[in-house]
């Protein structure tokens, strides 16, 4: 798990340059038939980039978006109107049976279909009529870290090709940005060592980090065995603050920014709590440093729109570090297998 993460510079770098051409054919396409909604479809980690996607895509070029309840197709065989839609399918595998039927659906109603993964002899790749690949190289841990980060840079190039405010050259920079976040392991990996007995933990993050809160949690969940619950700052204000007691470890995402007063307000409340706060940031927010005795900092500024990817990767190495002190092989957790598929 932390060799694939340390991979993910190299990974980022060449699912770019891979990818630019085929973005801009298929910016091309969308400028003479754009649609009139996004239907994102995905399963486990798949599912948290497509959260984020929801937000990047909505708040960049202001089409709606749904994430696909596949259950709807594939247990009640509902039929939904996909006319003038995009529907964009995203699995690491490209094997996820239900997501796969969101996508064939998609495409015998006439929705436009896109389908985003790591592996181009998929099923999913032979299913949508625009492939974006992931060009991160086999991932052998069952944890998916490099594949996650690839997924949310081809989103990022999906709102480009949709007219969204996205500017190639910032895109470009994220590769920088993910080596910079690798720098930090040994202070990771000290910090993860004061939670070796930690069992439950809240992860909050808001805005388009939150799709990053729950990915967190999952990776806690699924490597480390702690029960993690995620929730965004405003959420979480809302009642389930009400669990927290002296030392309730609380792992946020801090990024400056709109969603900063709220978190502030929040790690205010913490405080009072006398709760054991983690809190990735970055440079361009210093007055994060002043909430919480654990920080995690990049060290450069980084505009709010563009944190997900380099606050993840903390987070990652967190996690695995975390599991290596627990005794735990994250690459092999317990009960999972690579690939799940459901109906």
């Amino acid at each position: 798990m932390l060799e694939e993460i340390r991979q993910q510079p190299v990974a980022l770098e060449r699912t770019l340059t891979g990818q630019l051409r085929r973005i801009e054919r298929f910016r091309g396409l969308v400028e003479k038939r754009r649609p009139r909604l996004v239907i994102l479809a995905a399963r486990g980690t798949s599912d948290n980039a497509a959260q984020f996607g929801r937000y990047l895509l909505e708040i960049a070029t202001g089409i709606p978006v749904s994430l696909a309840a596949p259950s709807i197709y594939t247990l009640y065989n509902a039929r939904v109107d996909l006319r003038d839609a995009l529907v964009v399918a995203i699995s690491q595998s490209g094997e996820s049976t239900d997501t796969n039927l969101v996508l064939a659906r998609g495409r015998e109603q006439g929705a436009l279909t896109v389908g985003i993964t790591n592996e181009p002899r998929s099923s999913m790749a032979r299913l949508a009529e625009h492939v974006f690949l992931v060009r991160a190289g086999r991932e052998k841990s069952v944890a998916a870290t490099k594949t996650y980060t690839g997924q949310v840079l081809l989103l990022y190039l999906l709102a480009y090709a949709l007219g969204g405010g996205i500017r190639i050259r910032d895109v470009e920079r994220l590769p920088e940005l993910a080596e910079a976040a690798l720098r930090l392991e040994p202070t990771i990996a000290a910090l993860s060592e004061r939670y070796l007995l930690m069992d439950h933990a809240v992860v909050v993050g808001r805005g388009l980090n939150y799709a990053n809160a729950y990915e967190f949690a999952l990776k806690l969940m699924e490597t480390c065995y702690v029960v993690a619950e995620r929730f965004s700052s405003a959420d979480f204000l809302h009642g389930p603050i009400a669990l927290v007691e002296r030392n309730f470890p609380v792992l946020l995402f801090a990024p400056g920014g709109v969603t900063w007063p709220g978190t502030r307000e929040m790690l205010d409340k913490l405080a009072r709590l006398k709760a054991e706060t983690a809190v990735i940031t970055d440079a361009g927010n210093r007055e994060a440093m002043a909430w919480s005795k654990r920080v995690i900092s990049l060290p450069r500024k980084i505009d709010d729109l563009y944190t997900p990817i380099p606050y993840i990767i903390p987070a990652q190495i967190f996690a695995a570090c975390l599991a290596a002190h627990k005794g735990i092989n994250p690459d092999r957790p317990r009960t999972l297998s690579k690939i799940t598929q459901t109906m």
